[in-house]
């Protein structure tokens, strides 16, 4: 089978989309991937068998929406000249577009109209995402038209895959049948995050946070969280790895509160790097807001923290209540800077709770490992490549 990825990301850090094609690679298929590319990077290369042709720089600093959507749309107009001249040469059999945006699953209307399938995957929903990132209103006349190109998106594609359920059910009630949607987790790849072993031999306590950097991630309510405790714990550490939009107002919240030594915006690392790190952390922290957007989105990191045995501390957010429950997470209560401070000193000051959290969160996420799940996505492939019409019975996760 001949499979193309699309994805407006950096392929090397994007795990969903790795995860994807690296097993489609193992198991025989041919897998080209079409993404961003770092400062540095060449314009194409292979990783793990996998050919990654990177069209587009970027860098995350978009300031405004016109300068954000203007990156899109040229990304979009790159990679469908790419599908063309790709599908002329030797016909994909699959082409798996990888959302945001919704509407670059029509830069392969060439491929479509020449016969083969085509997946939208919703990483985030747009509207929702859309309202977070530039803290717009769902009342708004852009919002109304990203709930239409969401729609439009999901009736050209043959089938949709939903990040998480909570997310499935909302696509069912405004853009997509039942029938033609399947939610997969983005869950870890345990080629990848298992344990090796930490390597840390330090006195330091390491809370980590490794993810981007936007405003809903709650970055900087972790950092004012610790500068409410700091004095009460002088051994702790705040290791921030990642990029976005948030880094420089994170500089200088640091610098405000006096926690240059005490939190650290270490750079963005590739995954199998962040592996590493994860493994040698004393505590996870996943401190997102509970706005529209954050209260929905499902953060793989968490299932990472437990696959590495890392405990974890999460926000009382209705996707996190969702899927997790007090037994292998510590919840707090979400954007209260003291109620997540309060639950750090807990977890940095009961070394027998963390380890009471590992071991329940390791026999919890023995069910959420790609290993155990990658039939899911496998039988939904094949499914859809078989029949004329794309219709699938692919079993629900």
């Amino acid at each position: 089978m001949r499979v193309c990825m699309v994805a407006y990301s950096f392929y090397e850090g994007d795990n969903r989309v790795r995860r994807y094609a690296e097993t489609l690679v193992r198991r025989g298929d041919r897998v080209d991937v079409v993404s961003l590319r770092q400062n540095g990077q060449p314009a194409q290369g292979i990783v793990n068998g996998v050919r990654v042709f990177r069209i587009q720089r970027r860098v995350v600093n978009e300031k405004t929406k016109f300068s954000y959507l203007g990156r899109l749309l040229l990304f979009f107009m790159r990679s469908m000249v790419f599908l063309s001249v790709e599908q002329m040469k030797e016909r994909y059999d699959l082409v798996h577009v990888h959302s945001v945006p919704d509407f670059e699953v029509f830069a392969a209307l060439v491929p479509k109209l020449t016969g083969s399938k085509i997946i939208l995957d919703i990483h985030d929903l747009v509207p929702e995402f859309y309202l977070s990132k530039f803290k717009s209103s769902d009342r708004s006349l852009t919002f109304r038209l990203l709930t239409r190109v969401e729609r439009m998106s999901a009736w050209f594609s043959d089938h949709v895959i939903a990040a998480n359920h909570i997310w499935e059910k909302r696509l069912h009630g405004r853009s997509v049948k039942e029938s033609k949607c399947t939610t997969i987790l983005n869950f870890p790849d345990t080629e990848i995050f298992q344990a090796r072993g930490r390597t840390r031999t330090d006195n330091k306590f390491v809370i980590l946070y490794p993810g981007t950097l936007n405003y809903h991630q709650g970055i900087d309510i972790a950092v004012r969280a610790l500068a409410l405790i700091k004095d009460q714990v002088p051994e702790a550490e705040f290791h921030i790895y990642g990029s976005g939009e948030q880094l420089e107002s994170l500089r200088v919240l640091v610098k405000e509160l006096g926690l240059e030594n005490r939190v650290f915006l270490k750079g963005t690392k590739a995954l199998h790097e962040i592996a590493s790190v994860i493994e040698n952390a004393d505590l996870g922290i996943v401190p997102k807001r509970k706005n529209s957007f954050g209260n929905e989105a499902f953060s793989t990191k968490i299932l990472e923290f437990m696959s590495l045995g890392v405990p974890v501390i999460v926000p009382d957010t209705a996707i996190d209540s969702y899927y997790f429950n007090d037994s292998v997470v510590k919840f707090f209560q979400a954007n209260d800077e003291q109620s997540l401070a309060d639950a750090m000193l807990l977890m940095i000051k009961n070394p027998e709770l963390r380890q009471k959290f590992i071991r329940d969160a390791s026999e919890f996420v023995s069910k959420y490992s790609w290993d155990v799940n990658k039939g899911t996505y496998l039988n939904l492939v094949d499914s859809l490549v078989r029949s004329p019409r794309g219709r699938v019975t692919a079993e629900k996760t």
